[in-house]
């Protein structure tokens, strides 16, 4: 039966890495999988009841990230709709492109730490559009965005979901992950931001025309900072809340959700049904990437099947075996995650090592949360963040390939030395 169950989680792995080829969604193809995989499972075993049981821990843990998600999806939509994200976008100006490079980049770095790689990306990239009329620079600008975010978003619990993931399992806490893959994920960042700043030199901004009558934004000064900082602050607050209360992370973002809420309607209760539709916290829920959370329930329920059969472990042992060295281990899992989805692969990952044998925060999860977040920035489609640019800038794979891949991974090795320097170093 394990041969069964690994030939239909190869299929559909394979279906999800070809995704654009195929015209399949990703999602369906997730939730195929976990569709068969649980049916073969059942069928093949003779006690109903514990697959029963194991179905609904499986479930349980799967329901908190999604959950989670689906909160902090919707309030960053809610920041967006009062144009809140101005607050940042609008302080960004400069007449040469290297220093409009290292405020995109620290910009994008620290944004998605708080918020989350895609959001980041989508919102700066767009940003792009607005402040650089040479299309070749928006390019080079958005595979720039991509790594900056995807490198942001590993050294916090919030900022990327497979740190989300390692986060509510257990495998990290909030305050040891921030400590430890701070530097080096600035690294990570820092090295191809030199790099293109020393190629683009003293070349000036060529900023787009704009038209006299271009319309103005919808929501006055006060909603916009009342919605970005509220939204932000809820955000940051749910590891305080967790530590506080003991409770998971996702009731504190349901918490914040509800207070976002509360006070979107209280400002808006005066005024038209029109413009208050287009405000309010339930058409920001209309407008969240549900696709996304479906394909997060798929894979998560998919993997569970193989860590229930112990198809992980026995991975697991062959690649202690075969490499040896954890943390060659943990970069050849980075590396793979440019090619293919990270989720699935940190979702395998903390099925393959049980925390009896590696303690949270220990070297081998912050490592993975490093390695799982920055190294998807080698391949433009190794990441979320990286096809959100993709489709906002129509960048060519082999172009991202040739111009971007290669800063990527210098960045990604430095920050590894950089990271198992300092472990070594301090422990």
């Amino acid at each position: 039966m394990q041969t069964a169950l690994m030939c239909i989680f190869v299929v559909a792995y394979v279906a999800i890495a070809l995704e654009h080829p195929l015209g399949v969604n990703k999602s369906a193809s997730a939730l195929l999988g976990a569709g068969l995989l649980w049916t073969l499972y059942a069928l093949g075993q003779n006690d109903a009841t514990l697959v029963n049981t194991q179905l609904g821990e499986s479930l349980m843990g799967t329901a908190q990230i999604v959950f989670f998600l689906m909160g902090a999806m919707t309030i960053v939509e809610v920041v967006d709709a009062h144009n809140g994200f101005e607050v940042i976008t609008s302080r960004i100006k400069t007449t040469r492109l290297s220093t409009l490079m290292w405020l995109v980049g620290l910009v994008s770095f620290f944004l998605s730490s708080i918020l989350d790689n895609l959001t980041t990306t989508i919102v700066m990239v767009s940003l792009m559009k607005k402040l650089l009329q040479e299309r070749d620079d928006r390019l080079f600008f958005a595979g720039i965005i991509v790594i900056a975010a995807n490198a942001g978003g590993a050294w916090t619990p919030i900022g990327d979901v497979t740190t989300t993931m390692l986060w509510i399992g257990g495998q990290i806490t909030a305050q040891e992950i921030m400590k430890g893959l701070f530097l080096p994920s600035l690294v990570n960042l820092l090295v191809p931001l030199a790099v293109t700043s020393w190629m683009l030199g003293t070349r000036p901004v060529r900023a787009p025309q704009r038209n006299a009558d271009e319309a103005g934004l919808e929501t006055s000064a006060f909603e916009r900072n009342l919605m970005f900082f509220l939204g932000l602050a809820i955000l940051v607050l749910v590891p305080v809340f967790k530590t506080l209360t003991h409770l998971p992370p996702f009731m504190g973002i349901l918490l914040g959700l509800g207070l976002l809420w509360l006070v979107g309607d209280l400002v808006h209760r005066q005024e038209e049904d029109l413009r208050k539709q287009r405000l309010t916290l339930a058409r920001a829920l209309t407008r969240i990437d549900m696709g996304s959370l479906v394909f997060f329930i798929g894979i998560l329920l998919s993997v569970a099947v193989l860590e229930h059969t112990h198809v992980l472990s026995s991975i697991a042992q062959w690649l202690d075996r075969t490499v040896g060295r954890q943390d060659a281990i943990v970069m050849i899992i980075g590396l793979v995650s440019a090619v293919v989805d990270n989720v699935p692969l940190v979702a395998a990952s903390m099925g393959m090592y049980s925390l009896a044998q590696y303690p949270a925060d220990s070297f081998l999860w912050e490592f993975m949360a490093y390695c799982a977040g920055t190294g998807g920035s080698i391949l433009i489609i190794g990441s979320a963040a990286g096809v959100a640019a993709m489709g906002l800038e129509k960048i060519d794979f082999l172009w991202y390939a040739r111009k971007i891949g290669g800063l990527a991974l210098l960045g990604y090795l430095a920050g590894a030395v950089v990271y198992i320097g300092l472990e070594r170093w301090l422990h």
